[in-house]
């Protein structure tokens, strides 16, 4: 994404059309449009001509942005869980862990990056019925190796909603839900997690179509993406009128819920409940 947004800027300020740009490495518009939103990987040899086309002749930077090129292409270690996973979730996982900034709102169950090992377990042999023992457990790994980054060195900030329905909905039996409420109680504490319950007692509210997650970024010229889980596929929103509508819609579930402090309460209350 950070190179094809470099590429972006670049074409663009010499007034080149992706038609134009397609045409210099014989490829159609389309795939400038794809390579523009880090959408496919990057040959060098395409680089290099496009750098050319756009007037870059300092060494250094071309360098620079082909050795990002070589970097783009090499795969992250979530690959290696791809026979266990939808073809649209890699992208995300990517995504994810490229994010200084996470926030999302939850309606159905725990957000995966909270989720303790039991409940994880609960939640994806729900979900993967007559998989296998061995799929379910690689699902559930690469989960809790999601989980690394928040606390990581560079560790974003993940601000999180979660509406009731999600913690009361049982996942596993009795123990492993206990076992969840504790375990959110304790990651709330964090310094990068904010934590946030929408009680059922609020009623309506702006989460009204379902879970979203908002993907920041630390560089400057990439666009937030808005992640949308289906059932049969996922959308990745990163038009400035999309995002803007979501973060709307989540700053409003962040004023109407409870505080972080609140919420916690509203945990132990659930906790003894259980």
């Amino acid at each position: 994404m950070l190179l094809g947004s470099h590429l972006r800027r670049l074409r663009e300020a010499r007034g080149i059309t992706r038609e134009a740009a397609g045409y210099s490495i014989r490829a159609s518009e389309s795939k400038i449009s794809r390579m523009e939103l880090g959408r496919v990987s990057f040959k060098t040899r395409d680089v290099e001509d496009l750098l050319t086309l756009y007037g870059i002749n300092d060494e250094a930077e071309r360098t620079s942005l082909v050795s990002l090129a070589k970097e783009a292409n090499v795969a992250g270690w979530w690959h290696s869980y791809s026979d266990v996973l939808p073809s649209w979730f890699p992208t995300y996982v990517g995504l994810e862990g490229a994010a200084h900034l996470i926030r999302s709102y939850e309606v159905q169950f725990v957000h995966g990056l909270l989720q303790t090992e039991s409940y994880a377990h609960a939640v994806v042999a729900r979900g993967m019925k007559g998989a296998s023992a061995a799929d379910i457990d690689r699902r559930v790994a690469l989960r809790l190796e999601r989980q690394k980054y928040l606390v990581s060195e560079k560790s974003p900030e993940f601000h999180i909603v979660l509406d009731e329905a999600a913690l009361r909905r049982p996942y596993g039996d009795r123990e492993v839900m206990r076992g969840q409420l504790q375990h959110l109680i304790e990651v709330s504490e964090r310094p990068n997690v904010r934590l946030q319950v929408m009680p059922f007692s609020f009623g309506g509210h702006s989460g009204e179509s379902g879970s979203f997650t908002i993907l920041s970024f630390p560089e400057s010229d990439l666009s937030d993406v808005v992640y949308l889980e289906q059932l049969t596929s996922a959308l990745y929103l990163d038009k400035r009128e999309d995002v803007t509508q979501y973060e709307s819609a989540l700053k409003q579930l962040q004023q109407d819920s409870p505080g972080p402090s609140e919420s916690r309460d509203l945990l132990r209350g659930l906790l003894q409940l259980s």
